[in-house]
């Protein structure tokens, strides 16, 4: 169900939200203040806020300009989309709601039904934004999951690949973030551009971290792991220091605060194959990778493993 809060003055904003939103597939939450506003953001997951002002007096016009402002300014709220409506707005209006942070602005001259795919896009847009992580620019979570159910329901044998840095944590506080987020970027582009160059229907997301799925026809699993494992290989080393690279090893505190040797990061990839409705949802895979992925990370080096247990 999506959530849309809505800040409306006057008849005719009234009926212009009524024509470009079903009441069947949404919940409306009407507020008045932006303390208000702040109260349906605690309360609900806001998929947009739609500011509907009738009539043309300046007044009411600064106002809802003002609330964009505001709104945009919000380090909580600033992500949800914003949406303005006049019937007959002039030049300077339009000018300014965009510069405030509004992403559309509805008129009478826009037909309502038009509006409403703009809007369902518009929700759209911002959910898969949110769901793409900012340092690798790869899908994240829900479209992972969402991924994941429609290859489920296809029907079809495909692999689930969960590849996972070893020894990351340890670089990261030995070099610092700035080092450890480059990291990050060359393991996203690596495993990327391995699955892209080998099958052009493959999906690659970011889980988060240094954790990252990709989903592949199962028979290109030899293949795409070994590939990714080989390239990583090859320039992970390039990512430390000479003396750190010629030795082998860094040494940094553990999470007990005590010094600890950990040799040069290695990629661990656990592999789950579905066959023949062999699972329901994702939530069972999920459940076999995260124990697949800690006995692979036992292995010494970098390593695929498939699993080849039942469903359990």
């Amino acid at each position: 169900m999506l959530h849309v809060a809505a800040h409306v003055s006057g008849a005719k904003a009234e009926y212009y939200l009524s024509r470009i939103v079903d009441r069947n597939q949404l919940s409306l939450h009407h507020f008045q203040t932006l303390e208000e506003l702040l109260t349906l953001a605690q309360r609900f997951m806001l998929d947009l806020i739609f500011i509907g002002v009738s009539a043309s007096e300046n007044d009411e016009i600064m106002h809802a300009l003002d609330m964009v402002r505001t709104i945009k300014n919000h380090t909580y709220l600033a992500i949800t989309p914003t949406v303005l409506y006049n019937p007959e707005p002039d030049d300077t209006t339009l000018t300014a709601a965009f510069e405030n942070g509004a992403e559309e602005f509805y008129t009478d001259a826009l037909a309502p039904h038009i509006a409403e795919v703009k809007t369902s896009m518009l929700i759209q847009r911002a959910f898969r934004d949110l769901s793409v992580n900012p340092s690798s620019r790869l899908p994240g979570p829900a479209i992972i999951e969402k991924e994941i159910d429609r290859q489920i329901e296809m029907d079809q044998q495909f692999a689930v690949c969960y590849a996972d840095l070893d020894n990351f944590k340890a670089f990261n506080d030995y070099y610092g973030y700035y080092y450890g987020d480059r990291v990050i970027k060359l393991t996203s582009r690596i495993i990327k551009d391995v699955v892209f160059d080998l099958c052009r229907e493959g999906f690659v997301g970011h889980i988060g971290g240094d954790d990252f799925i990709f989903v592949i026809p199962g028979e290109l699993v030899p293949a795409i792991c070994g590939g990714i494992i080989h390239t990583f290989d090859t320039f992970i080393p390039q990512r430390y220091q000479d003396d750190d690279r010629q030795r082998g090893y860094i040494i940094t505190q553990n999470r007990r605060g005590e010094e600890e040797t950990y040799g040069i990061m290695t990629l661990s990839i656990a592999v789950i194959i579905n066959k023949g409705k062999m699972f329901k949802h994702v939530g069972e895979m999920s459940h076999m990778l995260a124990d697949l992925k800690k006995y692979t990370k036992s292995l010494d080096g970098s390593n695929y493993v498939i699993e080849r247990r039942r469903k359990y």
